[in-house]
């Protein structure tokens, strides 16, 4: 008598996958509480501090392709092992950096452990979730943008009771331990026969590799897309410590709940809450609705958002407000591009083609030193029109654009593969 094949239950896997993800999204969403630190102890310029965050971003998304192709070939556990072991080591480092070199350092390796971790969990979640796609990434996702709120109040109280020092060291070590044992119980996906691509939302039979969607001018429309509305989310990540700073804000004490903290600290923890949301929900009726219509929605909200960060953001619940918005309508591209990616290029290569996608954040964050200068003088409206200006741009361009390319396009591929296959059968 056969035996019934046993499957892994793949909402364990998204668990695990998500807690992964909320273990090491501090290392960009905590970033900002180091920054007044460091320069009050070295007295380093801004700009010099901000680069190592913009080093960290760089190879936490340049080398994602590189760490997805290895998940696809030899699946998720060693590499998450391997970006434990990373994020866990930089962390040492910005403990012990007493150095511009030794902190860019501590970033490179920082930046490709967190990558290794990030483009595994998201990876790993579309092809877990072939049929919920949007909801699968958007909730891993939300693990990376939700998980700092748990951690960024510990992580504030430990800096100012022990120092940035000792708290880069006691949570990097935590952070590499929690995501070894999660690795543990991640093995490649495998799911029964005859499960489906999402039903309302026009998926690829065609298999693309990294290699060949780069040479799809349709895959340069969604990462110029992913670059816009990124750019603005980037520079409000690393920025909006120095920005409550600038306008005398970050030390105001705010009660919330029976909880009175600093300005900054508790609008962070709200910022973060507010990111994570949105990933899945987006993610979810991306699914229903289509990609491209919950993009044409979402990203004017964000620029409106920055729009009223520079108009109203030197009250104190001004702040809180349109830097909440500003989390809340950007940090659903992480759902949204990965899904938008696995629909148009095949689900075969996901993760590698999903980090090639990915390396879009990296680019974006290039403009983190060009907006600290940009806000010389603490003049933050520049920067704040600039990121609005782009993303009602990208709004535009995902509707009018990218929708009925993207969908000529799918329909264009699924049709030669149907009559290759009918080929095959005749």
């Amino acid at each position: 008598m056969a035996t019934q094949e046993k499957y892994p239950n793949r909402w364990v896997q998204l668990i695990l996958g998500i807690v992964c993800m909320a273990t090491v999204a501090n290392c960009q969403y905590g970033w900002t509480l180091f920054v007044a630190p460091i320069q009050d102890k070295y007295h380093w310029a801004r700009t010099s501090i901000q680069l190592a965050f913009t080093i960290f971003i760089f190879f936490e998304t340049w080398l994602v392709p590189v760490e997805g192709w290895l998940v696809d070939k030899f699946g998720p556990r060693p590499v998450i092992f391997g970006g434990a072991i990373l994020v866990t080591i930089g962390w040492i480092m910005y403990s012990y950096a007493s150095t511009l070199t030794v902190l860019y350092i501590a970033s490179v390796i920082t930046g490709m452990g967190a990558g290794a971790v990030y483009g595994t969990a998201v990876g790993n979640a579309l092809k877990w979730f072939p049929d919920k796609r949007g909801l699968a990434a958007g909730a891993t996702a939300a693990g990376f943008g939700g998980g700092a709120a748990i951690t960024v109040i510990p992580v504030a109280s430990m800096i100012n009771s022990s120092g940035y020092e000792q708290t880069f060291l006691v949570f990097g070590i935590l952070q590499g331990i929690i995501i070894c044992i999660c690795a543990i119980f991640m093995p490649r996906a495998k799911l029964p026969p005859g499960t489906k691509a999402v039903p309302r939302v026009v998926s690829s039979k065609k298999e693309f590799t990294p290699t060949q969607i780069m040479r799809q001018p349709i895959f340069w429309l969604i990462y110029v897309c992913f670059v816009g509305v990124a750019s603005g989310g980037i520079m409000a990540t690393a920025s909006f410590g120095p920005v409550s700073r600038d306008y005398g804000l970050s030390r105001i004490p705010v009660t919330l709940m029976g909880v009175t903290l600093p300005l900054l600290t508790m609008a962070m923890s709200i910022d973060n809450i507010a990111n994570g949301a949105t990933r899945p929900l987006c993610g979810y009726l991306s699914d229903r609705f289509g990609r491209e219509n919950i993009m044409f929605l979402v990203f004017m909200g964000e620029g409106f958002a920055l729009l009223g960060l520079m108009a109203y953001g030197r009250t104190p619940f001004g702040f809180m407000l349109f830097a909440a918005l500003t989390f809340a309508f950007w940090g659903e591209i992480f759902s949204l591009f990965p899904s938008m990616c696995a629909d148009t290029f095949g689900v075969a290569n996901a993760a590698g083609n999903a980090g090639t996608l990915y390396t879009a954040k990296g680019t974006s964050s290039l403009l983190v030193p060009f907006a600290a200068g940009l806000s010389a003088g603490g003049n933050w409206d520049r920067v704040f029109i600039l990121s609005a200006c782009i993303a009602f741009t990208c709004s535009i361009l995902s509707f009018f654009v990218l929708k009925p390319w993207r969908r000529r396009f799918i329909l264009g591929n699924n049709a030669e593969v149907e009559a290759l296959e009918a080929k095959a059968a005749a």
